[in-house]
């Protein structure tokens, strides 16, 4: 039998959990309650006293945990989950840049966005960074804000158009526009973000892209080191021109040479790692193990469902994976043995919590379990799974064997949104009839042939090799020789 809902505004205590604090001195706190008051985390101890009223959330064998943040989900992309799921970069270029990917309408981009926020609110993830570069019109941009204001999770849009230059685009008055109606007073549980790539072309046409999200005071989200797209170039001119900044994220990483790792760290960029995409689809090899030695900070991201998960626990698991066969694989290529490991576990849940709190310039609100710090809390429980127990050590419990269906209860600002295994307020007959609608369009636009032909890729078109974007001719001899 359910648990009945928790009505918003009730003071919510979780008692008698593992609480992992995610503080500075990354305290674990055995059979610890944590109060929620409002908004805030009102305190945090064994045994803490609340007031008159307060639902009582039983975490005992449970995971007390700050809610995970996503920096890098492309989440228009939802309603064609697991499409491309044996794609390579390539042809997932193919598919969104050069033909289809101007078929979608904004209410797509809008089912799209919905889908995407209950996916992630669903397996503990309450901050997520829509890097939503499929807004070619207002309408489209309009529909996404749309979507995400109407999940009450904490969510970052980062502006985008692969179909545009982002010197046009990003200095159109409707964008000044948009920014001004939808982000002028500084709510935090939407933010803004520019997102665009830098080819590396010496005439550096971003730049205007750069000013004008200096001018609004606004970071930039940039998909940086992908192999046959983005390179050490365009790093070197984001550094040279001033707008490598610490509020800069850099998504993937993962071509690039000690250069621009040199060049990210001392400007206090971080890097935002898809593990998944990065071992899959061929940006290059998952970098966390040069993040590391250069003393880059990191965050997690999922990417895009269209391919792989939408949770961090998968995300997790795959970079602490790949960071480790890395370090085995060369180890072996020098005839030695690996007898320590270096990335641990709880550096990798770092990542998924406080790692992209900091991303986003919000960790003195958000990443961890602090008094006084929003109330973004996720209680990882499974009483039905042999699988939760016995809880041993916390964070390796998380990495290696939970998943989105451990998530008991998800609260994002003080408010509940999952509760005991369900979704609350959520109507997902609703979204799944959107979704249906979306796939229904898209189905009648391609066509039966090229749909099935495009799931089940054979070749990719050899004419976007050097990259894919469609508002420039510039090629360099630095991805597959222009």
């Amino acid at each position: 039998m359910n648990a009945p809902p928790i009505e918003p505004g009730r003071p919510v205590v979780f008692r008698g959990g593992t609480v992992l604090t995610m503080d500075d001195r990354g305290t674990v706190l055995d059979g610890a309650d944590v109060l929620v008051l409002g908004e805030r985390i009102e305190a945090v101890g064994p045994g803490l006293p609340v007031p008159e009223g307060t639902a009582e959330i039983d975490a005992s064998g449970g995971i007390v945990m700050p809610g995970m943040v996503d920096t890098h989900r492309h989440m228009w992309q939802t309603a064609m989950r697991g499409y491309g799921a044996d794609w390579t970069l390539t042809q997932y270029f193919v598919w969104y840049y050069l033909e289809w990917g101007k078929e979608f309408r904004p209410e797509d981009i809008r089912t799209g966005n919905r889908l995407a926020a209950i996916e992630a609110v669903d397996a503990g993830v309450t901050t997520t960074v829509d890097w939503s570069h499929g807004l070619r019109t207002p309408d489209h941009a309009e529909a996404a804000v749309e979507a995400l204001r109407s999940i009450p999770a904490r969510f970052v849009l980062a502006y985008g158009n692969i179909h545009g230059a982002p010197w046009e685009w990003a200095t159109a008055p409707e964008l000044r526009a948009f920014a001004e109606r939808h982000f002028s007073g500084g709510d935090d549980m939407l933010g803004l973000q520019l997102a665009f790539d830098v080819t590396g072309d010496p005439a550096f046409p971003e730049r205007a892209a750069f000013e004008v999200a200096r001018d609004l005071d606004v970071p930039v989200t940039t998909h940086a080191g992908v192999w046959g797209a983005t390179n050490d170039d365009g790093v070197r001119l984001m550094h040279e021109a001033g707008f490598a900044t610490p509020r800069t994220v850099y998504v993937h990483a993962a071509s690039l040479t000690a250069d621009s790792y040199h060049r990210i760290a001392a400007t206090g960029g971080s890097v935002s790692v898809s593990t998944e995409s990065e071992q899959s689809a061929g940006q290059g090899y998952p970098p966390t193990w040069a993040l590391r030695s250069h003393g880059i900070p990191v965050s997690l991201s999922t990417d895009t469902s269209v391919w792989w998960s939408g949770d961090l626990f998968s995300a997790m698991r795959s970079t602490l994976g790949a960071d480790r066969a890395r370090e085995h694989m060369a180890a072996h290529a020098r005839k030695e043995t690996v007898t320590h490991c270096h990335l641990r576990a709880d550096q990798v849940v770092a990542w998924a919590t406080r790692g992209g709190a900091r991303a986003l310039g919000l960790d003195d609100r958000i990443g961890s379990l602090r008094p006084g710090l929003k109330a973004d809390v996720v209680l990882v429980k499974n009483d039905a799974s042999p699988v939760m127990f016995p809880l041993v050590n916390p964070y390796g419990h998380l990495v290696f064997q939970a998943q989105r269906g451990d998530v008991h209860t998800v609260l994002v600002n003080g408010r509940v949104l999952k509760h005991d295994h369900r979704l609350v307020g959520v109507d997902l007959a609703a979204a799944r009839r959107e979704a249906a609608a979306t796939v229904e369009h898209l189905r009648g636009r391609l066509g039966e042939d090229a749909w099935r032909q495009g799931m089940n890729p054979e070749t990719a078109a050899p004419e976007i090799l050097d990259n894919p974007y469609t508002y420039t001719d510039f090629r360099t001899s630095a991805t597959h020789g222009g």
